[in-house]
């Protein structure tokens, strides 16, 4: 009988070998961000899809500085669709692309209100149908908003994956299902939280800290930033939420 081929991982380790660093990996961060959340603010799912929607090519503190007065002129997906885009697009001028932003805003509203009576539907296959949301934005919500797990595959997730050796997929969706299947389903959001946050504090795109790096250990990329302890220290960002 002939046996299914085992599958090579990034770094040449053995599976078993992998999913224990992986883990082992999560749990260190999630000691070092004890409060990892999503950074955007909200109190409602419609508030985070909307929030999410409008966080691309911004920052979360500007998105976080312009949604409570979007959403105290327009608190429900029946107003967000009725809206006046010259009026909304005044709103949403700090965030750049505020024409593009209001468009899809008022569409994705519009879209919520025709399909699924103005609620956010709490399930993938419901959202990624809304108008401007894809995986990373419904798994943001579905994580976050109902306590679905689910992983987001931002720049700096995906960026940390590969560094990590956890996978070697370019592609987010591949990026996601291949992270997945290294650690228990109910772990997923908080996985997300952790490399996205390790990534906007720590190992950073250009020049990661290495030498402050709490995960150094168990990464094959170890080395590629700055080693130095107090050179890395000085490259720490520890509050930025964008």
């Amino acid at each position: 009988m002939s046996q299914t081929p085992v599958q090579p991982t990034p770094t040449g380790e053995s599976r078993l070998a992998l999913v224990r660093r992986a883990r082992r990996i999560d749990r260190e961060l999630g000691l070092t961000y004890p409060d990892a959340r999503a950074e955007l603010d909200f109190t409602t799912p419609l508030e985070l899809l909307v929030a999410t929607v409008l966080s691309a090519q911004t920052t979360d503190v500007r998105v976080n500085a312009t949604t409570p007065t979007l959403f105290a002129r327009y608190p429900d997906a029946p107003a967000l669709a009725a809206a006046d885009p010259a009026q909304m697009e005044e709103i949403l001028r700090p965030l750049g692309f505020y024409r593009a932003k209001t468009r899809a805003v008022i569409g994705l509203a519009q879209a919520l209100v025709e399909r699924h009576g103005g609620e956010v539907p709490p399930r993938l296959a419901d959202l990624v149908k809304l108008p401007g949301v894809g995986r990373k934005t419904a798994n943001v919500v579905l994580g976050n908003a109902f306590g679905t797990p689910g992983i987001t595959v931002d720049t700096h997730f995906g960026r940390l994956a590969r560094r990590l050796g956890l996978t070697d997929q370019e592609d987010p969706v591949k990026v996601e299902h291949a992270v997945g299947e290294l650690f228990e389903k109910r772990d997923w959001t908080m996985l997300s939280h952790h490399l996205v946050w390790h990534g906007r504090r720590v190992c950073h795109a250009r020049r990661p800290a290495c030498g402050a790096c709490p995960v150094a250990r168990w990464c094959p990329s170890n080395g590629i930033g700055e080693t130095d302890p107090v050179a890395a220290a000085k490259l720490l960002k520890p509050g930025p939420r964008g």
